[in-house]
């Protein structure tokens, strides 16, 4: 079972990878075709095939590609992270709203093309192969009473690899499909196997046709931060999409998150699927709900804070303060993170889900959080500490001061 959760929160990791890959070649094409990407000079040297931050913020933030500057800067810093673009000197790797040059790596032959890439490009090539066939193997079946589409069984596809000259055998077969899976892009219709040649079903989780909204890389939905609502769109949910939060329905008795009342009594916040840090976004009087419901459902939740009583940074500091620092390690799941935090500076986790990573990492209510992957983030909000991990990698490592009990 260990075994079988490792590989996929690799698969989760990889898949964000390529969604990654597939959102940058897209605004890659559209600006070269609105005339951003292009020579230029600088220096009595010509770049070629590059364009300017400051520009293409502009045009991010004209075409409503990103609420603000800020997230726009985030969002590229992101592509700069995934190797996407980069300094046109290399001199500079952080990503700066300035009259600087970068270029997209495709553009100047120096994307790398790992293994990795490899089989995501590979995937993509066998996905738009079937999804174009009259008659493909990709149709409604039905497997223990449920209904999914577009799926096929896993001996049809290694069917469909000989026939189609992408294997020379039924083994080799076999390992380009468990390399698919391992790499998020086929998974089973329930994700609880590993790839079979059997009658098993699968299904692409990756809808490399769906035009990618930036803001996705963030996994942010559409939000009204004024008034702490979180409205899902009908794209975010469709059951092809990536950044579906959950999609069947939720487990009973793992629906909620809990939060630590003074009288030290786990109370239900709120029931429903799992949201996470990578998937709402906390207002100062409260936050959005725990819940994402249908694509139409606007929910309203505002529950009070736990802590006992403010800190101030200083105090948390201060020697001798009653707090123990730890440093744990959250690796996200195909549900986000499982936690949420709030405060103006410092931050401090209001409510944890039961049954998430950051439980299972030792996340607890009431922890303050003083480093985010060896970033101090004490002197921040929570909405700057909340980009900081969505921005990041699956993988987050927060050092925490836990009050002593």
């Amino acid at each position: 079972m260990e075994r079988t959760s490792s590989i996929r929160r690799k698969a989760v990791a990889r898949q964000h990878k390529g969604e990654v890959m597939i959102a940058g070649e897209q605004l890659r094409l559209r600006l070269h075709n609105g005339k951003l990407i292009k020579d230029r000079r600088y220096h009595l040297r010509t770049y070629p095939n590059c364009f300017v931050a400051q520009e293409l913020i502009d045009w991010l933030v004209s075409h409503k590609e990103v609420p603000d500057r800020a997230i726009a800067v985030c969002l590229l810093q992101h592509l700069i992270d995934h190797d996407i673009i980069h300094h046109v000197c290399d001199k500079r790797t952080v990503f700066k709203d300035a009259k600087l040059l970068y270029r997209f790596r495709k553009d100047d032959g120096t994307f790398p093309f790992n293994r990795e890439v490899k089989i995501f490009m590979r995937g993509q090539r066998l996905y738009e192969h079937l999804i174009g066939e009259k008659n493909s193997i990709l149709q409604l079946r039905e497997e223990h009473g449920v209904a999914y589409q577009c799926s096929f069984p896993g001996c049809q596809l290694i069917d469909w690899l000989l026939q189609n000259g992408e294997a020379e055998s039924r083994r080799h077969g076999l390992e380009l499909c468990r390399a698919l899976q391992e790499h998020g892009i086929i998974q089973h219709v329930a994700k609880k196997h590993d790839f079979f040649d059997s009658g098993l079903l699968y299904k692409f989780y990756v809808n490399f046709r769906r035009r990618r909204r930036l803001s996705e890389l963030l996994n942010e939905g559409d939000q009204d931060d004024d008034q702490g609502v979180v409205v899902s769109t009908q794209e975010d949910n469709h059951p092809d999409s990536p950044f579906v939060l959950r999609k069947g329905r939720p487990r009973e008795g793992n629906g909620a998150f809990q939060s630590v009342e003074s009288s030290k009594d786990l109370k239900q916040v709120a029931s429903g699927r799992r949201g996470s840090l990578n998937s709402l976004q906390l207002v100062s009087a409260g936050f959005p709900p725990f819940v994402q419901l249908s694509t139409t459902s606007v929910v309203r939740c505002n529950p009070k804070s736990v802590l006992r009583r403010n800190f101030t940074c200083d105090e948390l500091l201060a020697p001798g303060a009653p707090f123990i620092k730890k440093v744990l390690t959250v690796i996200g799941d195909a549900l986000g993170w499982g936690f949420v935090v709030r405060g103006m500076a410092p931050c401090y986790v209001q409510a944890v889900d039961p049954g998430s990573p950051a439980a299972a990492a030792g996340i607890k209510a009431r922890q303050f959080v003083c480093q985010v992957n060896g970033q101090c983030v004490l002197y921040l909000d929570y909405r700057t500490v909340t980009r900081l991990v969505m921005t990041g990698t699956r993988t987050v490592v927060l050092e925490v001061m836990e009050p002593l009990e």
